[in-house]
């Protein structure tokens, strides 16, 4: 797939706001400071669409972003954010989930992990409610520049590890560098592919 055009479309927290769920989508999440700003820029080629910021938790919103026109690519709250309020970490969370349950257009969740670390409780627990609700998603490796493939290889293969003591097969991995641009094609293959299959659900609107 090559992106021709990437065009910011809205940020809401209400489900009831968003665009009408007529064309695939695909959210982004995962823990703050996890690079995920920086990966949708890379996969669109297009610096600053997604705001990067060296500050954890700076997306606060639903943020729609529309893919040649085609399918939405969707920017998510990460989860895990230092330095807020346990009011506001709760509203983000229901709002989040929110959003996981109730989008009729929703294909995959792209779930991104630091590849430097070992696993952490906070990914596989989200992980798991993703499992336990039946959602779709996907594993997407951050950072591999930034150590040895050798490294990389081990955490992923201990995140799988970890993984199979809940799921009864680790849905699709891909390992990615923003800096380095690994893993884009991948990633646009995968969505391609999905959206060659893709159906308009029946949806409510809201004024109905």
């Amino acid at each position: 797939m090559i992106i021709k055009t990437a065009d910011f479309i809205c940020s809401n927290t209400q489900v009831s706001k968003l665009p009408p769920p007529v064309k695939p989508e695909y959210a982004f999440i995962g823990r703050s400071n996890v690079g995920k700003s920086s990966l949708i820029n890379m996969l669109v080629g297009k610096k600053g669409l997604a705001k990067t910021s060296q500050t954890p938790g700076k997306t606060q919103l639903i943020n729609h972003f529309l893919i040649n026109e085609n399918w939405y690519l969707v920017d998510l709250p990460g989860y895990g954010y230092a330095r807020i309020s346990k009011s506001k970490k709760e509203d983000w969370d229901k709002f989040i989930r929110n959003y996981l349950n109730k989008r009729e257009s929703l294909q995959c969740v792209m779930v991104l992990i630091d590849s430097r670390l070992e696993p952490q409780k906070i990914d596989l627990e989200f992980c798991n409610m993703l499992g336990e609700k039946g959602l779709p998603f996907v594993l997407v490796f951050t950072k591999a520049d930034k150590q040895s493939s050798i490294k990389t290889d081990q955490n992923v293969a201990k995140f799988r590890k970890a993984l199979l003591a809940s799921f009864e097969e680790v849905p699709d991995i891909f390992i990615t560098s923003s800096e380095e641009g690994t893993g884009k094609e991948d990633i646009l293959n995968f969505v391609h592919g999905i959206n060659q299959n893709f159906e308009i659900p029946e949806y409510k609107t809201f004024d109905e």
